[in-house]
C-alpha cells in the first residue's frame, strides 16, 4: 500500500521496465493477426467475413488498442485521450446500430486473453521476473477496464440522446393530437412512425393534477404518450378499452390525481382531453368528489353537461329560483334541498322525508311553504324540470363555500307560512 492508503493495483504502469517496448514492438502485427482471428472464432458477431468495412474497423481498433498499450509501457504518463475517445466512439456506434455491448465486451476478453497468452510467452523467452510480470498483468486488466468504461460512457450518451430526442417527438405528437382543429392526419402518421408509436384506432386522454410534496413520477407503459412538463400534465393511452388495459391505467397512475377522458377515435382526442381537464377542474373545485383511484368522465357526464356553461346555469338559476331570493340562506338551503328531493322522489313526501332523514310533517310543512312560493309554476313540466337542473347544480356547489347560484337573502322572513297542501299534476 502507498503513503496516501492507495494500493499499487490500478497503477502499474510505473512498476514496467521501459524496455520491455522494445521487445513488443515487433511482434504487434503478429499478436493482431491472432487477436483478430481469435475474435472472429469466438464470437460470432464478429465474424463477417463479407464485409469488408466491418473487419477493416475491427483491425483498427485491435491495432490502435496494442500500439497504445506499448506507448503506454514506454511511457506510463502518455496521453489517453485518443484510445478512449475511439472506445467511447464505439460505444456511440453500437447503440447506433441498436446493439448492446455484450459482444464488444465478449471481443475485449479474447483480445485480452490472447494478448496475455502472447505476453507471458515472451516473457518466459526473456527471463522477464515474476514481479515484472504480474505488473504487466495488472496494467493490462486496467487498461481493459479503461476501455470498457470508455465504451460504456460512449453507448450511454448514445442511449440518452435517442431517449431524448424520441421523447421530444412525442411530445411533440401529444401536442398535434390535441390540437384543436386537428392536425393533417398525413403529419400525425409521419411523426408517429419517427416516434416508433404504433397508430391506434382509438385513445382516451388523460389529464393529472400537479403532484404535492410526492414528486415521485408515474410509471406509464410505452405505448402511452406523457408530457408531464404541460399546465397541466397530460397523457394519451391508446385502445384504452383493451382487455386489461383499464387495470393497467389504474396500476399506472394509483396515487395520483388523474382524470381520463372519454374513448375516441384518435383524430378526435383533442375533445377527450377537453373533457378530462373539464373533469379534472370540477374535482379540484369539489363539485365531483376526488376518491382514491382514476376518475372517468364518461361517469360524471350528466355534471359537466350542468356546467359545460356556469353563466347559463346562473341566469336559469336566477330566473326560476327567485321566489327564493327574498328568503334567509339558511331557509333557502332547506326549501332548496327539500325540493330537489321532491322532484328527484316522484313527488313523493313520504319518500323525500327518508332521503333527508326528516320527519314527514317536517317534509310537509316545507312543501306548502314552497307552494306558496313558487304556486303553479310546479304544475308545469317543463318548468320543473329546469328546476331539477338549477337545483342539481346547486347541491354539487352545496360544499364550496362562495359558490351560490341563488342570490344571498335580501330580506329576512320566519318559517311562518301558512300550511297549505301540495297540488300534483
Amino acid at each position: 500500500m502507498s503513503d496516501d492508503g492507495s494500493t499499487t493495483f490500478g497503477r502499474p504502469w510505473a512498476d514496467l521496465p521501459r524496455e520491455l517496448a522494445d521487445h513488443m514492438r515487433p511482434h504487434l502485427d503478429e499478436v493482431a493477426d491472432d487477436m483478430i482471428q481469435e475474435i472472429q472464432t469466438k464470437v460470432r458477431e464478429y465474424d463477417r467475413p463479407g464485409d469488408g468495412s466491418y473487419s477493416g474497423t475491427l483491425r483498427q481498433a485491435v491495432e490502435r488498442v496494442l500500439h497504445y498499450f506499448v506507448d503506454r509501457v514506454a511511457d506510463p504518463g502518455h496521453e489517453p485521450a485518443s484510445v478512449t475517445d475511439f472506445f467511447r466512439a464505439i460505444g456511440r456506434g453500437e447503440a447506433g446500430e441498436g446493439r448492446s455491448l455484450d459482444a464488444m465486451q465478449s471481443a475485449m476478453r479474447v483480445g485480452g486473453m490472447v494478448a496475455w497468452r502472447r505476453i507471458t510467452e515472451g516473457a518466459e523467452a526473456q527471463q522477464v521476473s515474476p514481479r515484472t510480470l504480474g505488473a504487466v498483468g495488472e496494467a493490462l486488466m486496467q487498461f481493459q477496464d479503461e476501455l470498457a468504461k470508455a465504451a460504456a460512457e460512449g453507448f450511454s450518451q448514445a442511449k440518452a440522446a435517442v431517449a431524448g430526442e424520441m421523447q421530444r417527438r412525442r411530445k411533440r405528437l401529444l401536442d398535434l393530437l390535441f390540437a384543436d382543429p386537428p392536425a393533417a392526419q398525413e403529419a400525425i402518421a409521419d411523426l408517429a412512425a419517427a416516434a416508433h408509436w404504433p397508430l391506434p384506432r382509438t385513445v382516451a386522454a388523460v389529464a393529472l393534477g400537479r403532484p404535492g410534496q410526492d414528486t415521485r413520477q408515474p410509471a406509464f407503459p410505452p405505448d402511452v404518450l406523457a408530457d408531464l412538463t404541460r399546465r397541466t400534465p397530460s397523457l394519451i393511452i391508446p385502445d384504452p378499452d383493451g382487455p386489461g388495459r383499464a387495470k393497467l391505467v389504474d396500476r399506472a397512475l394509483a396515487g395520483t390525481l388523474a382524470v381520463v377522458g372519454p374513448t375516441v377515435p384518435l383524430m378526435e382526442a383533442a375533445r377527450s382531453i377537453q373533457w378530462a381537464r373539464k373533469t379534472l377542474c370540477l374535482v379540484q373545485r369539489g363539485v365531483i368528489e376526488a376518491h382514491d383511484g382514476v376518475i372517468r368522465s364518461v361517469e360524471h357526464m350528466s355534471t359537466l353537461i350542468l356546467f359545460q356553461d356556469e353563466g347559463l346555469i346562473t341566469s336559469l338559476a336566477d330566473l326560476r329560483l327567485a321566489p327564493l331570493s327574498h328568503l334567509r340562506a339558511s331557509q333557502q338551503d332547506r326549501l332548496a334541498e327539500t325540493l330537489l328531493a321532491w322532484l328527484q322522489s316522484g313527488r313523493n313526501a313520504n319518500e323525500v322525508a327518508m332521503r333527508l332523514h326528516v320527519h314527514p310533517q317536517t317534509v310537509r310543512y316545507r312543501l306548502r311553504q314552497l307552494e306558496e312560493l313558487f304556486g303553479d309554476q310546479l304544475l308545469d313540466p317543463d318548468l320543473r324540470f329546469d328546476l331539477e337542473i338549477v337545483l342539481r347544480a346547486r347541491a354539487l356547489l352545496a360544499d364550496n363555500a362562495g359558490e351560490r347560484i341563488i342570490p344571498q337573502a335580501r330580506e329576512a322572513v320566519g318559517d311562518s307560512a301558512e300550511v297549505v297542501t301540495f297540488r300534483r299534476t
